[in-house]
């Protein structure tokens, strides 16, 4: 079973002619329903978060200002996206379909996630299109219940997840990895447990290279009870924020070899989208449509 988090607010609207795409939440869904590779039953939508969690990863005075609306100007400028109430629950409701899918790895193996990898929002402040850290959250809600001792984030986005490494930089029981884009954002990085940066036009023969030689020893010397993966597409050549050459047949293969990975482990894994910003949303549906058709041939 493919459990997977989504709720309508995830395709919040933004105003017209904004670089994110939000449409993809709402058809990513209707692309894996009308081909078969999920049914209804699959999907979970999750409420609100207990703030305690929340507020175990970002300071309260970040997230009281947030809830707030009462932001700094150049901190709201750094989010990337116009400031709201529904666009602060937005993030909430996405960090509790997160948490959700810690429970319903630890049952099922796997969950999903629509939205989240929200992985440039900081303990004390957001940015890039990112507020609140929903996988951080998440390993935050997995060690207050004492599910889970030893933790590995996998994020192999474009983009090098600097919240995480600051959100994790002094605790030994969260490993954080980064795969990225030597030459993307963010410009200066914060240091990972492993940062692994590739340099300019990286396709898909170097890019598994490295990843083939990187993950199965990681997973073996971190030994983890719980893996966090971070999924984003904007690997994909056609990526406008994005400076690497892969092909989408190369982050299927991606997806196939870090998911079989996991699964000949035995470690659970909470899966969240991540980035896509390829020009057509045709391929950044296609792209994230084979992470879950792969994940139902690996694990179901």
């Amino acid at each position: 079973m493919l459990k997977i988090a989504y709720h309508p607010i995830y395709k919040h609207p933004l105003p017209k002619g904004h670089r994110f795409p939000m449409e993809k939440y709402e058809l990513l869904p209707q692309q894996l329903l009308l081909e078969g590779t999920v049914t209804q039953a699959d999907f979970y939508e999750p409420g609100m978060p207990d703030e305690n969690y929340i507020l175990a990863v970002h300071t309260q005075e970040y997230f009281q200002n947030l809830k707030a609306l009462d932001l700094e100007r150049r901190a709201a400028r750094k989010v990337g996206f116009p400031l709201s109430a529904e666009l602060v629950q937005r993030e909430q409701i996405i960090a509790q379909g997160t948490i959700m899918g810690c429970d319903f790895a630890l049952e099922h193996g796997i969950a999903f996630n629509i939205a989240g990898g929200t992985h440039h929002a900081y303990s004390d402040h957001g940015e890039a299109f990112c507020l609140l850290h929903d996988q951080a959250i998440g390993a935050r809600y997995l060690q207050a219940n004492r599910l889970a001792k030893k933790i590995l984030i996998v994020d192999l986005d474009v983009h090098q997840g600097n919240g995480t490494a600051e959100i994790f930089q002094k605790d030994d029981s969260v490993f954080t990895f980064s795969m990225h884009g030597a030459g993307n954002y963010p410009f200066k990085k914060e240091v990972s447990d492993l940062d692994i940066a590739l340099p300019d036009k990286t396709g898909d023969e170097i890019y598994l290279a490295k990843l083939k030689e990187t993950l199965p020893r990681l997973i073996d010397e971190v030994k983890p009870d719980f893996i966090f993966y971070l999924s984003g597409v904007d690997i994909l050549e056609t990526d406008k924020l994005g400076r690497l050459s892969c092909t989408v047949d190369g982050c299927k293969k991606r997806d196939e070899f870090a998911l079989s990975c996991f699964r000949e482990s035995e470690i659970p894994v909470q899966v969240s989208m991540g980035g896509g910003y390829s020009p057509d949303i045709k391929i950044i549906i296609e792209a994230h449509a084979n992470t879950y058709r792969v994940a139902r041939k690996i694990f179901v």
